[in-house]
């Protein structure tokens, strides 16, 4: 009995919609990256693209648990001398809050090429309504 080695260029790709209203930020990134990487298909090749499209809506209603809101902070250094830049994920969420799930989903997915590839499938809107009601997204209901 021969490997089966799954093809980019022959899965089939369907869309998802998670709602992530009153939701967990890591519960929902999880199930993204799932999602995106194609683990919970039968075909799921570790090092092929065999993952499917999600839409993450309501992005600014997610939910932190604990003290995070206050005392997670975001860091990035631009190179530069004194390029360095923090905010916590209130200021964060009131800046642009579709950061918190797309940085979320990152560091969930592998940091190379393939990683790129698959997140460039990750569309994240801060309300309830998005422009990819003709992909017929499927609801994915989390726990």
């Amino acid at each position: 009995m021969k490997t089966f080695s799954a093809k980019a260029n022959e899965v089939p790709r369907k869309w998802w919609i998670i709602d992530a209203k009153d939701q967990i930020l890591g519960r929902v990134a999880v199930k993204a990256a799932n999602l995106l990487r194609g683990k919970e298909k039968v075909i799921y090749t570790p090092h092929v693209d065999t993952g499917d499209f999600v839409v993450v809506i309501n992005a600014e209603k997610v939910r932190l648990t604990g003290k995070k809101e206050e005392q997670k902070t975001y860091m990035s250094f631009s190179g530069f001398v004194g390029g360095h830049k923090s905010e916590t994920a209130r200021a964060r969420r009131a800046r642009h809050p579709e950061l918190l799930v797309e940085r979320a989903v990152r560091g969930m997915i592998p940091h190379n090429k393939l990683g790129r590839s698959v997140y460039r499938k990750l569309k994240v809107y801060k309300g309830g309504l998005h422009p990819h009601t003709s992909q017929q997204p499927a609801t994915v209901s989390l726990p």
